[in-house]
């Protein structure tokens, strides 16, 4: 069945189905991925190393009004 044939079936169901059937879907791809959280704790590592180091510099908050 190609993904145009499921989308067309999904469409036909009730939206709370629909509802049920995207979370399904959002929380089978939202998966821990090791090599992803390794090289975004060797980013953090380089990074804080860089601010201590004074080769990068932290820049202030701004909020701006509404």
């Amino acid at each position: 069945m190609s993904t145009d044939e499921l989308l067309e079936q999904a469409k036909t169901l009730p939206p709370a189905e629909q509802l049920e059937l995207v979370e399904a879907l959002l929380n089978e791809l939202d998966r821990p991925d090791k090599d992803i959280d390794a090289a975004w704790t060797a980013e953090a590592k380089d990074r804080l190393a860089a601010y201590r180091k004074g080769e990068m510099f932290a820049l202030a908050e701004t909020r701006e009004a509404a």
